[in-house]
């Protein structure tokens, strides 16, 4: 059995107090009242509310505390303490289309302790993270050193060596995101030397998939940090390696995402160069 921080009961507490409302307003969702944000991308009442709870229940457990929000945006808190970076609802379009994939991200990010930071924002490591699946009730989550964890199992990357019997992760992009050009390359060089490709629309629970040994790889570009910070730590805590395309490894990899065990991460960012090179 793990030793449960109180930080991560925190955590899990406020993702299952706003899972449920999920649950119920997915139970609903023909129901649901839905407004436009911008070309195919939408936001419902219930993300906003599922925001506004974890808003909630994370202020009060941590007061003091910044949040990076998808809705609410940027949030300082009190100048020496770490921040939320959360997604009340990763995988919108599947939830609006009555599709059961899709999950609430929760990570801490530290202060750097330069003051600066590897991007130069004055914020460092990751510490803390968390992928909770409303729908069936799993709770992916990661301390730093700490390991990673569904429930109290203890999560390892896949042991798969080779690319032929490899199953990847990604997104695809879509209307208003992303480069389709980039994405069409790289595919086209991955495409052909792995088991397969899976594109399930939910970041955050790709990443999880790739921790727990369900998926052997991911890759996706044009993230936000609160799409992967949490993920992001969950791989490197079962073993993984997480870059972006350059190979460079970030507290938060959010606008490229490269996952993978350490042989597959080798070879595939091998594909993933020369197509961008080409």
């Amino acid at each position: 059995m793990p030793a449960v921080s109180g930080l991560i009961r925190v955590m899990e507490r406020a993702a299952r107090k706003a899972g449920a409302r999920l649950r119920r307003d997915f139970g609903e969702v023909e129901q649901l009242q839905v407004s436009r944000k911008g070309p195919a991308d939408f936001v419902s009442r219930a993300d906003r509310q599922a925001e506004r709870t974890l808003w909630d229940e994370l202020r009060a457990a941590r007061p003091g505390w910044g949040f990076v929000l998808e809705e609410g945006g940027v949030i300082e808190g009190e100048p020496t303490l770490p921040r939320w970076i959360i997604d009340p609802l990763d995988g919108t379009s599947n939830f609006l289309h009555g599709i059961p994939h899709f999950a609430i991200s929760i990570a801490v990010q530290e202060r750097a302790l330069d003051g600066k930071g590897a991007d130069g924002s004055g914020w460092g490591d990751v510490t803390a993270g968390l992928v909770y699946q409303p729908i069936t009730d799993e709770s992916f989550w990661a301390e730093k050193a700490g390991g990673a964890w569904l429930q109290d199992a203890r999560l390892r990357v896949s042991g798969r060596r080779h690319l032929s019997d490899a199953l990847i992760a990604t997104g695809i992009p879509f209307h208003g995101h992303g480069d389709l050009e980039e994405w069409s390359r790289v595919f086209a060089a991955i495409g052909p030397q792995v088991a397969g490709i899976r594109r399930f629309g939910s970041a955050a629970l790709d990443l999880a998939w790739v921790a727990a040994g369900r998926f052997d790889g991911f890759w996706e570009s044009d993230l936000r940090p609160w799409d992967s910070a949490a993920g992001c730590l969950l791989v490197r805590e079962a073993g993984g390696f997480v870059t972006d395309y350059r190979g460079r490894s970030q507290p938060i990899c959010a606008a490229q995402v490269l996952a993978a065990n350490d042989p597959l991460h080798s070879r595939l960012h091998k594909l993933l160069a020369g197509a961008l090179r080409d």
